[in-house]
């Protein structure tokens, strides 16, 4: 990919738009070292990034070899050098074999089951200057932050449906969405949901544990890439541009007392073998180091946004993504595996009997427009959706689908005594 290729073009910018950019850009966080700490954020002792990001730059993927990619699939264990041959490009055409063996290790562990729940956006403001990003702080889209009032109107409707897990996002705003504001979500997604899940900006861990009290019961983090340096170049300002505060979230919610902790990276965004690697990584490293947690992966492909129509999603291609997540089960078993509605309905179908464990229903990215979707209308008041989405089955559809593949769907499977 250019290197430019992410970035808004500025013609396309309103005037309002444009004045915002250009006062960020005067900012004096702009562009400040992506390596340094800001004020207010929490320093942990961990060496966890140091071995991740280790392997990940010393991984040379065109070194490995069809000897590799057989020797790995023929072990009764997978080691990380395995790993690392099943990501490279020699492991290609050993891509069925892979599936067999993903499918075993999916089976072993999570039987036929298939997890659904659903995400509600609840405000879409932020803070970070993201070139790739719909919610970037200049886009000019229309922005909403839902009240207390209408995030219990939309939980609501999605619990009638008869979902039982809902993972609550914000965009990354301190200011306008803050932890407060999250906690009291929370605290009304337990009357309705069974398992309460957070994507919101990365916290510290008294704030972590906050919310843990409130009601979450685990994190996602996207690292987006694990390149530091194109991270540099795609998180221009805002509290997201620190990378190793963003990369150390997982480890504070754990410290937090958060049940568990999900990762990903946005593939297309930089190498994506490498940004595979380093995922797994993260995880495999802190598997270790907290075993009584709950681990799990997600595997989203870069897609178009709003305001932006030069992003191409298509650069990791669907067997090269079908590759990851079945490198990734044979590696990281026990690991569930979240398949979001940024894929299309046939690949989805088909991975949750392979690898994933995971889906997402009923979705939208949109915030406030759950009731009216729900209904088959459209919102003129939902703020303006984070990006496209491939498969927009209804709960209903997707639990009859997942069914008559001879699959399990299930809703929950957690109870606190």
């Amino acid at each position: 990919m250019a290197e430019n290729q992410f970035f808004i073009d500025s013609d396309k910018l309103s005037e309002k738009a444009l004045e915002r950019k250009h006062r960020l850009e005067q900012d004096p966080s702009f562009r400040t070292d992506h390596m340094q700490y800001m004020e207010g954020m929490e320093r942990i002792e961990s060496d966890v990034m140091e071995k991740v990001l280790s392997q990940m730059n010393a991984y040379d993927y065109n070194s490995y070899t069809a000897d590799d990619v057989k020797r790995a699939l023929a072990s009764p264990r997978c080691s990380i050098e395995d790993f690392k041959a099943l990501l490279s490009p020699a492991a290609a055409p050993f891509l069925e074999e892979m599936a067999q063996k993903a499918k075993y290790e999916t089976s072993k562990h999570f039987g036929n089951t298939v997890y659904i729940f659903t995400p509600l956006y609840i405000a879409n403001y932020c803070e970070n200057y993201c070139v790739y990003c719909g919610f970037n702080c200049y886009n000019d889209i229309h922005r909403k932050k839902l009240n207390q009032e209408e995030i219990e109107k939309e939980m609501k409707v999605i619990a009638d449906s008869g979902i039982e897990e809902i993972l609550i996002l914000t965009g990354e705003s301190r200011q306008a969405s803050d932890v407060h504001y999250i906690g009291e979500a929370c605290k009304l997604a337990q009357k309705y949901f069974k398992n309460v899940g957070l994507e919101i900006y990365p916290v510290n861990s008294d704030e972590y544990y906050y919310l843990h009290e409130c009601g979450a019961d685990y994190i996602t983090v996207f690292q987006e890439t694990y390149c530091a340096d194109k991270y540099e170049t795609l998180h221009l300002a805002g509290h997201k541009r620190v990378f190793p505060y963003r990369f150390e979230a997982q480890e504070r919610a754990l410290m937090g007392g958060m049940r568990g902790v999900g990762f990903s990276a946005l593939l297309g965004l930089s190498d994506f073998r490498k940004d595979a690697l380093a995922t797994a990584l993260h995880v495999y490293y802190l598997q270790r180091k907290y075993p009584h947690a709950e681990f799990s992966l997600s595997c989203p492909r870069l897609r178009p946004i709003i305001n932006n129509d030069k992003i191409n999603p298509l650069d990791v291609h669907e067997k090269e993504l079908c590759q990851i997540l079945c490198a990734y089960r044979i590696f990281l078993p026990f690991a569930g595996i979240t398949v979001s509605s940024r894929e299309q309905k046939h690949f989805r179908d088909g991975i949750v009997k392979i690898a994933a464990t995971k889906v997402s229903a009923g979705v939208s990215t949109g915030i406030g427009d759950h009731e009216s979707k729900y209904h088959g209308e459209e919102s003129e008041e939902a703020g303006d959706e984070q990006f496209e989405i491939s498969d927009a089955r209804s709960f209903d559809q997707m639990y009859e689908d997942i069914a008559e593949e001879g699959l399990q769907p299930v809703l929950n499977d957690y109870v606190y005594v």
